[in-house]
């Protein structure tokens, strides 16, 4: 599977269908946060904060004295996590071109940088650099190489058998192509690390679709409805014996994921 990515992955974000069935994106996020351990008083953007429900946790932590900002570049994602969260900040921006009339004590992302191209990331973490004070972090997780590779090459197959062009939309880089990217931007790395997260997709029998139905826009945009359809039954088959439990009658995605902590210099 390649891992090359030249244009951005576009999704057509259904908010509620991206809490409902993949609510495990900002739970397993809590961790990120943890990682980030904001402090009271601190200003911190969470870049790519989807229906804002890390932005709220980051916002707990840092109190009253401190802010929390959302942005994303979903008018969907947005526009939920205002109605969610109505007291706290949300703004529509892309990452590689957000230049807010503040700085921050530190940048928070998590599972939002993979959807950025290769050819973008250096353009992010430049931005994200100038949002920062010498001392501040950057904290994030992102798809690492290999992530999800058993769906994405699934995927691929059937729509190439179907006669389409098709190719991993997703940037998953290695931990020393990311930190290549941050370092060119004058970050130190302290931490980068890539691991296996095996993740049950939520739904039951119905999992893997749901998960195609959420993520895969950029995937299977060439498709009609009914075409769409057939190639994610017929990406269920083709996966069916590697990646789903007949007994528990669960599918289990084969995640991968790259966390780090930078911090401006």
């Amino acid at each position: 599977m390649s891992d090359d990515s030249t244009e951005d992955a576009r999704n057509d974000w259904d908010p509620e269908a991206y809490d409902d069935d993949t609510g495990f994106v900002h739970e397993y996020g809590g961790s990120v946060v943890d990682l980030l351990d904001p402090q009271p008083g601190e200003r911190v953007l969470d870049l790519g904060c989807g229906t804002g429900h890390l932005t709220a946790d980051i916002a707990e932590r840092v109190g009253e004295s401190g802010v929390a900002v959302g942005v994303d570049a979903s008018v969907e994602m947005v526009e939920r996590a205002r109605e969610r969260y109505p007291d706290l900040r949300f703004a529509l921006a892309d990452a590689r071109e957000y230049a807010p009339d503040r700085s921050f004590d530190a940048v928070f992302s998590n599972a939002a940088l993979h959807w950025i191209p290769r050819d973008d990331q250096p353009a992010v973490a430049e931005r994200v650099a100038d949002l920062l004070p010498p001392g501040g972090r950057f904290v994030a997780e992102l798809g690492g190489t290999g992530n999800v590779a058993a769906i994405v090459d699934a995927a691929v197959a059937e729509l190439r058998a179907r006669g389409y062009e098709a190719a991993n939309p997703w940037y998953f880089p290695t931990v020393g192509d990311h930190a290549a990217a941050l370092e060119a931007a004058g970050f130190e790395v302290r931490l980068a690390r890539l691991f296996d997260r095996p993740t049950e997709l939520e739904g039951g029998r119905e999992g893997l679709a749901n998960w195609l139905d959420v993520f895969g826009d950029s995937l299977f945009a060439d498709l009609d409805d009914a075409e769409t359809d057939a190639a994610v039954s017929a990406v269920e088959e083709r996966l069916r014996n590697d990646l789903f439990d007949a007994d528990t009658g669960t599918w289990t995605a084969d995640y991968r994921r790259l966390r780090f902590v930078a911090v401006r210099e």
